[in-house]
């Protein structure tokens, strides 16, 4: 049998252990190195900047829609100006006077009635007295009817400041109309003051034709009371007697 040393036995079993026996080198924490990848980094930068575009598009949108709720109020906005009660008063004062016809008013009973009465045909069995008194009736028809009609002009031109006061207010509510609604409105009030000027334009063609009515029926009437007045004037027996008439003195 052959013996080694121990000395040879010895290093055969270090160098048969090698990974066993080397000391472990570990670095520490603070040496590590960080790796940056540009292509992650280009790819977190795109989903930001879509992610940002999103968020913009709806605030726009957002916007969009506040926008069209605010024209949406703008448009349905009332007119704070109301001219309905002004051109009632209007069309009243000048009602009133049309109702304030003297005698013969604007009714078509009372107007048959009337001229029935007044109007007609001369009665030969009236007196003289009762053919005075209807002709009497009949020029106090006319005067009253031509001053009713001069009272309705002097209503029609009383309404004219008060309509061009109104209609400047209405035009300038027209023009500084926010929405849609209020330009309507502002519209609808001048059609109603062109249609309260129509109506005092109407009273004041009936009035005028009232008068002008009343001055031809007294004159159509007055003719024929004179033709049967002339009659019984030129009946025989009536009264008269025909003989000679001294106009000048022949002494002088």
């Amino acid at each position: 049998m052959i013996r080694r040393p121990r000395a040879a036995l010895l290093a055969a079993t270090f160098l048969s252990f090698p990974i066993a026996l080397s000391p472990v080198l570990v670095a520490p924490a603070a040496a590590q190195w960080i790796v940056f990848d540009p292509r992650n980094y280009v790819e977190n930068v795109l989903s930001a900047a879509r992610a940002m575009e999103q968020i913009n598009n709806q605030i726009q949108s957002l916007q969009n829609e506040a926008q069209m709720l605010i024209n949406q109020a703008r448009n349905l906005a009332s007119l704070p100006h109301s001219s309905l009660q002004q051109l009632q008063q209007s069309v009243q004062r000048t009602q009133q006077l049309l109702n304030q016809a003297q005698n013969i008013a604007f009714d078509v009973q009372r107007i048959d009635q009337m001229f029935q009465q007044q109007y007609g045909n001369v009665s030969m069995s009236m007196t003289e007295q009762q053919l005075v008194a209807d002709a009497r009736a009949r020029w106090q028809n006319t005067v009253g009817s031509l001053q009713d009609a001069m009272r309705v002009q002097a209503g029609v031109v009383g309404n004219i400041d008060t309509n061009r006061a109104e209609m400047a207010t209405l035009v300038g509510q027209s023009q500084g109309a926010t929405g849609a609604l209020q330009a309507t409105q502002a519209g609808n009030q001048l059609l109603a003051l062109q249609s309260q000027q129509l109506s005092d334009l109407i009273a004041l063609i009936s009035a005028n034709g009232r008068a002008g009515a009343l001055s031809e029926a007294e004159r159509a009437a007055a003719a024929e009371q004179g033709r049967e007045q002339r009659r019984r004037f030129l009946t025989p027996g009536s009264g008269y007697q025909p003989g000679n008439a001294q106009m000048f003195n022949n002494g002088n």
